[in-house]
């Protein structure tokens, strides 16, 4: 198995990239901040965010502050282990002559 072969694919995208990065660093990040952060849509927050929250690497909360309705994630022990995982196959492919 080559090191392009450990590369997690579900990592691939760089909204994935930008939302597994910004929970690596943060407890809990609500959407809109989590939105903000990333200048991505609502739209494109939610889909990449369920894809890694069926695969297992974040969780996400979702309450009603007031009446308001409050979306927050983080990043799970799994999630931590496999992007880090990822990382570290990264750094190899970029040091591989």
């Amino acid at each position: 198995m080559g090191i392009i072969d450990k590369l997690n694919k579900d990592f691939e995208s760089r909204v994935r990239l930008g939302i597994m990065s910004v929970l690596m660093v943060n407890d809990w990040i609500d959407f809109t901040e989590m939105k903000s952060l990333l200048n991505i849509t609502d739209g494109n927050l939610a889909s990449h965010s369920s894809a890694l929250e069926k695969s297992g690497y974040i969780e996400v909360k979702k309450e009603f502050v007031g009446k308001k309705p409050k979306t927050s994630y983080r990043v799970t022990n799994m999630g931590r282990t496999a992007f880090v995982s990822h990382l570290n196959s990264l750094e190899k492919l970029i040091k591989s002559k």
